[in-house]
């Protein structure tokens, strides 16, 4: 049977969404009655989307006869996870032609890299470059001569920005086309203790930056369970890509098998084909609460509290983080994968991948399987892909190979889910809570109060940190300063909690999908820019961290204090970031998905 919270959630969030769901569905439906898009363009609108097209696609989109696939690609050759897509257009056209289609790359999207830019100026676009994706996926089909859309994109941002903006098309079918994580390279326990050694000024740089690049060593996703992989996962969970493709590596005969089908199923999705399937009915609530339970269940990355709800949004609906925090409570952990665990994202795909974890959870009532998905119904997401003689199968995914990485059976690893929300005096936060062991759950001590990252690896070197302490980093959320990744920190308070010493992390910044063994109250919303209470914390303030309860408080009376804001701007005029002002003004609170494009306050409950 059904578990009675998740059908709870589902419905609050389709009563919540009634007014908003409706007008998102009849913007679409004035889309829809134009029958096709093309339709609407002269012979001279035409000409030009044809002008450079090869023999075949000009006949195509001359006669109009065929489906004409429009590819959004987030593909350059820096980021690992993108650099296989350089091929993926010339594949996917011989794949159109031969289905009796065309094909033709609508636009490109900017795929930045949060690894590369992590501690430097770029992290402060980061977040922003999410609904500016969303944005230019808009441009890119603005031309309107397509009939289905492929997005090519995986990593942080790019994938939720990729979704949100394909949901003002979703008259048209959109299907996701993964490309896969690169080899395991050295262990995740090795690439911890190396980077913390590094802090402590035990190895030189040298000697660190050997260790990185054996972490990051070829094309694929990076294979740690970030936000990247969150994606992948998410992404499949709610049916917007082929069953059993998330994991898979590039450049192998499964890879290129997946690809080819995927194009020739896009083409009978199409009002042209054999079942036309608009997105906007595989972006439902349902769907979406379907890729939160995935989310939850495998302890992915805490930027989906974030992008689930700016996700949702882009369709019509309002998500709250309650509605996350309270599947969280009947959602248990069934895959250990680092930073949960010592395991890699291949060990995963190795064990059964995505649709043994959606049988798993399917066993528990815990999804809603009344579903359609983009290449069939929620029966087809418990199949997995193989290659018979020379053709691609789906057969049913079996058991879990591995249950120390995927549990099949009764059991779990955690009872609940791997993301947790926090309240208490100061606001609400997050804590990926699967990431940290149940002793260092509960912290209580002094704050130490800082404004940047910098400043906290500044106080480590000096020596002033030693010490149980609740490290506060405000300024660092959407409206300030882009909400960058604080990951700088991560080595230092490892190296403190290493050294016994009781330490967590209270910040309104963020962490990602890799935020470690450190308690981490992230996302803290009211942030400090917006008047947040975290705004009047001092040094010394008793701070009662329990997120095994779910609570953060402050135990000192804030009372007659005054926030002393710093210049927020001045720190923003260097590397671009100064044309980013606007998405700082207008910037929605991160518990409403930090967009600058669904600025307007949500209806609660």
């Amino acid at each position: 049977m059904m578990n009675k919270v998740v059908e709870e959630v589902t419905r609050r969030i389709e009563k919540r969404s009634e007014l908003t769901r409706k007008t998102y569905l009849e913007m679409i439906d004035s889309q829809a009655k134009v029958l096709r898009d093309r339709d609407r363009l002269t012979c001279s609108n035409i000409a030009h989307a044809a002008a450079a097209a090869t023999a075949e696609t000009k006949e195509n989109l001359i006669t109009g006869k065929g489906p004409n696939l429009g590819i959004v690609s987030a593909y350059n050759d820096m980021v690992s996870a993108h650099c296989p897509y350089r091929d993926y257009p010339s594949k996917i056209a011989a794949s159109a032609l031969e289905a009796g289609a065309s094909s033709q790359v609508a636009g490109m999207v900017p795929a930045m890299c949060d690894g590369i830019t992590q501690g430097q100026p770029g992290m402060d676009i980061s977040l922003f470059s999410r609904d500016l994706i969303a944005q230019g996926v808009a441009v890119a089909l603005s031309h309107n001569i397509f009939d289905g859309i492929l997005l090519l994109g995986i990593c942080d941002k790019i994938a939720p920005g990729l979704l949100m903006g394909a949901a003002s098309f979703a008259h048209l079918p959109v299907a996701f086309i993964p490309s896969g994580p690169m080899g395991t390279g050295i262990s995740n326990k090795e690439k911890s203790e190396v980077r913390q050694d590094y802090a402590a000024g035990k190895i030189d740089k040298v000697a660190l930056q050997r260790m990185e690049c054996k972490c990051y060593h070829s094309k694929g996703t990076c294979t740690f369970y970030g936000t990247a992989n969150t994606n992948q996962l998410v992404l499949e969970a709610m049916g917007l890509m082929l069953p059993g493709s998330a994991f898979v590596p590039p450049d192998t005969p499964l890879r290129e098998k997946l690809t080819d089908y995927a194009v020739k199923q896009m083409v009978k999705n199409t009002r042209q084909g054999e079942h036309f399937k608009p997105l906007f009915k595989t972006l439902t609530a349902k769907n979406l609460v379907n890729g939160l339970v995935a989310l939850l269940a495998s302890g992915g990355s805490t930027n989906h509290t974030l992008h689930m709800p700016a996700i949702a949004r882009s369709a019509g609906y309002i998500l709250t983080w309650q509605d996350i925090s309270d599947l969280s409570e009947v959602v248990p952990l069934l895959v250990q994968v680092y930073p949960n665990a010592v395991y890699d994202i291949n060990a995963l795909q190795n064990a059964g991948g995505v649709p043994v974890l959606l049988k798993a959870l399917s066993k528990r009532g815990l999804l809603h399987e009344d579903v359609e998905t983009v290449f069939g119904t929620f029966t087809d997401q418990l199949k997995t892909p193989v290659i018979e003689g020379d053709e691609l199968e789906f057969v049913d995914c079996g058991e879990s190979k591995d249950p120390n990485v995927i549990i099949s059976d009764t059991g779990c690893f955690r009872e609940q889910g791997g993301l947790k929300v926090l309240h208490g005096n100061l606001g609400d936060s997050v804590i990926k809570i699967s990431a940290v062991s149940k002793e260092h759950q509960h912290v209580k001590a002094p704050a130490r109060v800082f404004n940047s990252q910098y400043e906290v690896q500044a106080a480590y070197k000096e020596g002033k940190l030693n010490q149980d302490a609740v490290i506060v980093v405000r300024y660092a959320g959407p409206a300030a300063s882009g909400m960058p990744e604080l990951h700088t920190l991560m080595p230092v308070l490892g190296n403190l909690q290493k050294a016994g010493y009781h330490v967590a992390l209270l910040t309104d910044g963020r962490l990602s999908g890799a935020s470690g063994g450190i308690p981490s109250a992230l996302h803290l919303s009211p942030e400090a820019a917006k008047g947040g209470l975290i705004s009047l914390l001092k040094d010394g303030d008793l701070i009662d961290f329990d997120a095994e309860k779910g609570e953060i408080n402050c135990l000192t009376s804030l009372e007659n204090r005054r926030a002393v804001t710093p210049d927020l701007e001045s720190e923003e005029q260097t590397y671009g970031r100064m044309l980013f002002r606007v998405c700082r003004e207008n910037v929605s609170p991160a518990d409403q998905g930090a967009s600058f494009i669904f600025k307007e306050v949500y209806v609660r409950d």
